[in-house]
């Protein structure tokens, strides 16, 4: 008799922003795995992502409005909705067996919901590097305004 084991990692549920891209997901190290990139096309669309195995991520809803864009070596896989936009996830290149998930494409969270998220180094990716090093370029620190919470 074969015994299966239970996942006890919640299920999230996540959206780009018109709604026509809908998936669930768990993730692989809750949100202590939250990041930013330094990379060209990081630093221009500003996501915060965590750390999904791609086993773990299933479109639920709009596959065909997924549009993706690689560049550079064309191995990380950038997905986001042809519609609204939205970057929704990507494929890692420094990690191929996991997904980087747009934490304000899931339900109930925000990129302001940490108040440091660390910041990998794409300009000089740890696959680029002879010793393979991944050491952060630096940390984003967002800490909220008491006034504007108070209007």
């Amino acid at each position: 008799m074969t015994q299966s084991i239970q996942d006890s990692r919640p299920v999230h549920q996540a959206a780009c922003h018109c709604g026509a891209v809908r998936f669930s997901l768990r993730l692989a190290d809750g949100l202590r795995s939250a990041r930013r990139c330094n990379c060209s096309y990081c630093r221009m669309r500003g996501a915060v992502a965590v750390t999904v195995r791609l086993e773990d991520l299933e479109v639920l809803q709009g596959q065909e409005s997924l549009a993706l864009y690689q560049f550079h070596t064309g191995e990380a896989k950038h997905h986001f909705c042809a519609h609204c936009g939205i970057y929704t996830f990507h494929q890692r290149r420094s990690s191929p067996d996991q997904y980087g998930v747009n934490v304000a494409c899931i339900e109930g969270m925000s990129p302001f919901d940490f108040a440091e998220v660390p910041v990998s180094d794409g300009v000089h990716h740890p696959k680029d590097r002879a010793d393979g090093a991944a050491p952060p370029a630096g940390w984003l620190r967002y800490e909220a305004n008491p006034a504007a919470r108070d209007n």
